[in-house]
């Protein structure tokens, strides 16, 4: 044990020693600071040399033009939340650039022209209070279903503060709860008590910048005021401590608490009058919903419960009053087993039906359970278009009405209104196409990976396309995080890139999630060179195929995926002419010293693992840059309000390039947060400079 200890403390030493030593290697510490003068100063000079560059090349003001005018069509699909037996909208268009929060009534929201009630008018209300308010959410009791807390952020942070809306009343309750700002998340215990998770004293949180304190805060009371109800540890990982308050129409509430241990690995608690009562769950699960008093667990990895064996990817259901009893001897059913090659994308409850969204082969299908008095589940698939992609917008627990999206490459988005008792389901909405698509078909191929796994990938192109390597082509992934890519409708970029006869490709490499937790787990921290080399298999085969050739083949990824563009970039810069580094991870030998990177330990490990170190300073594309290697042209952006990736990353990998001498393009817009702009008009601008590099890169040559 001796032994153990001291080679433990000489392993944390060499880690921290190598840690020490590349901060001294590192001349562009000073650039991961958010907003110094220097940092802002070296943003402009890098931005008016970009936009120099791309705003005034003549494809880039008719794609702005087209991308905005997409952005903010009227005829858009405005997404539904049920609340209250009424259907809620958040609305932007070129009137309402921060937006509107407005509502109707379900048969309304069914016409063609539905009649809206503004409920808050954001632009207004943040000009009132003088603030740079982006909405991020609202947050409303679960019950009586009349009181909100409008989550917004400066810019399009994270962080966000907190106030307490009168649905009834229709404005901002001036008595009621206001928390400041924070990365935080709330839940309603009742109508006058929130479960708060934030920091409540300075330093109170973890180290990748997340609450692990939830107390609970009464109406009229100081947040200093607030009790603890639960506490985590300084060292948990993932995004914090968070408390749900799920509810069925049966009258059943369950208050489940969630501690990340890891990026995916938990402790779920179940909130009583006696304190929080922690439940016997796998360390890889999630609790989904709450049906005629049953927990809904999808399982991430294999559990042996009950006398039996229950398969990761699996949804069981724990009977919330035995569980309740008996914390530590739970006794799951089986609700949903998956086959080889499906996968659970999303789980939502009506009062009388669970949803799921299921892959099968990366194709939807939605599937409706019911619970049955000796505690099976009956199955059902609703009868919605085959061969789509779908996405659940919102259920309603109290009743039997929800909404799904039905979307493909080229078939415009449609919504559907779901009835779960009897089950019905119609067509109530539809997208107006954005590009010709008449021309276009869509492929499903495979390519073989490194060590012989088959790797999925659609190309969307124009029928008749010749394969003889001259066709402009944009390859997309993701590889991360038990993210799914599926067909979605592409309505900027087929407008931009589609419709002039570029072909779009989106490969379904392992890191996601769209056969299930294996899939994912296959890429996991030291094992994720398997992902990049899915990736690189998938572009070689487009190259044998004779859809396109190295000098004609641009990629695009962001965040995870920005990564795994910096990767493809440094180990196979001979496959490429144009990459597009979004929002990225970069700098993987500190990325758990910047912005929320501890979080992600889990998906990537940990420098304080030798092992670990050794392999993302292996892959690391900002330690991976070398002087004498000939790069394609990037085109790396990022925004100044991410404080969950960071900036940073970006910003040194530019840099490092200036240093090298290498050909680059840096975009750093200042609002936006995680994403690409903070409202319609900053994001149709970033699709803008996207596009117009990639016709620069691979059309107009």
């Amino acid at each position: 044990m001796r032994f153990a200890v001291a080679t433990g403390l000489v392993a944390l030493f060499c880690v921290s020693n190598a840690l020490a030593q590349s901060a001294v290697d590192d001349p562009y510490l000073w650039l991961e600071p958010f907003d110094t003068p220097a940092v802002m100063k070296w943003v402009q000079a890098e931005n008016e040399r970009t936009l120099g560059v791309l705003q005034k090349d003549p494809h880039f003001e008719p794609f702005y033009r087209d991308a905005l005018a997409i952005a903010q069509a009227q005829d858009r699909i405005p997404e539904p939340a049920l609340l209250g037996g009424a259907v809620y909208n958040f609305w932007q268009d070129k009137d309402h650039v921060r937006g509107i929060w407005r509502r109707t009534t379900p048969a309304e929201y069914a016409s063609a022209e539905p009649h809206w009630r503004t409920v808050l008018d954001l632009d207004a209300h943040a000009r009132a209070a003088g603030a740079n308010w982006v909405w991020k959410e609202a947050v409303c009791e679960g019950k009586a279903e009349r009181r909100c807390m409008l989550m917004l952020s400066d810019g399009g942070e994270d962080a966000v503060m907190a106030q307490e809306f009168d649905l009834k009343a229709g404005h901002v309750d001036e008595h009621g709860f206001v928390l400041p700002r924070g990365k935080q998340t709330v839940a309603w215990e009742d109508e006058s008590t929130l479960l708060v998770a934030r920091e409540f004293v300075a330093g109170e949180l973890t180290k990748s910048g997340y609450p692990y304190v939830i107390k609970r805060l009464k109406r009229g009371q100081p947040l200093a005021q607030a009790k603890e109800v639960f506490r985590g540890r300084a060292d948990d990982g993932g995004y914090g401590v968070s408390a749900s308050v799920l509810h069925d129409r049966a009258g059943h509430r369950a208050i489940v608490i969630q501690r990340p241990l890891t990026t995916f690995e938990f402790e779920y608690h179940l909130l009583t009058a006696k304190g929080p009562l922690r439940l016997a769950l796998p360390a890889k699960a999630d609790i989904d919903a709450l049906v005629d008093g049953r927990l809904v667990v999808h399982l991430k990895e294999d559990w042996h419960a009950g006398g039996a064996t229950h398969a990761a990817g699996s949804l069981v259901a724990l009977d919330l009053a035995a569980a309740t009893r008996k914390p530590a001897d739970l006794h799951p059913v089986p609700v949903y087993v998956p086959g080889p090659r499906d996968a659970v994308q999303e789980v939502g409850a009506t009062g009388d039906a669970l949803l799921l969204n299921v892959l099968e082969n990366v194709r939807g299908r939605l599937l409706l359970l019911r619970p049955l008095p000796d505690g099976k589940w009956a199955s059902e698939r609703a009868d919605l278009p085959d061969n789509s992609a779908l996405a659940i917008s919102t259920t309603d627990v109290h009743g039997s009405r929800a909404y799904a999206t039905v979307t493909g490459f080229l078939q415009p988005s449609t919504l559907w209104e779901i009835q779960t008792r009897p089950t019905a389901t119609r067509r109530i909405k539809a997208l107006q196409p954005k590009f010709d698509a008449t021309a276009e078909v869509v492929e499903q191929f495979e390519a073989a990976s490194s060590d012989g796994v088959r790797i999925p990938y659609f190309v969307v192109h124009r029928g008749g396309m010749a394969l003889d390597g001259g066709n402009p082509t944009v390859l997309n992934a993701y590889g991360g995080f038990e993210i799914a890519m599926t067909p979605r409708y592409l309505a900027t970029i087929g407008k931009l890139w589609l419709e002039p006869g570029g072909v779009f490709v989106l490969a379904n490499i392992r890191g996601g999630g769209e056969f299930g937790p294996a899939w994912h787990e296959a890429g996991l921290k030291t094992h994720r060179q398997i992902i990049y080399d899915d990736f690189a298999a998938v572009a070689r085969d487009l190259i044998a195929r004779g859809i396109t050739t190295p000098a004609r083949l641009g990629i695009v990824g962001g965040s995870n995926g920005g990564l795994l563009m910096g990767v493809e970039m440094t180990q196979h810069p001979e496959l490429w002419t144009a990459v597009d580094i979004a929002v990225p991870l970069l700098d993987m030998v500190r990325f758990e010293q910047i912005a929320a990177g501890t979080s992600w330990v889990g998906e990537y490990g940990s420098v304080a693992n030798p092992d670990e170190r050794a392999f993302l300073a292996s892959i690391s594309p900002y330690a991976a840059l070398k002087r004498e290697v000939r790069y394609p042209e990037p085109f790396v952006w990022t925004t100044t309000k991410d404080d969950r990736v960071g900036p940073q990353h970006a910003r040194k990998f530019a840099a490092r390039l200036a240093e090298y001498g290498k050909p680059y393009l840096y975009y750093e817009e200042t609002e936006g947060g995680h994403g690409a702009g903070a409202n319609l008009a900053e994001q149709a601008r970033t699709r803008a400079l996207e596009w117009t590099y990639f016709t620069r890169k691979l059309v107009a040559q």
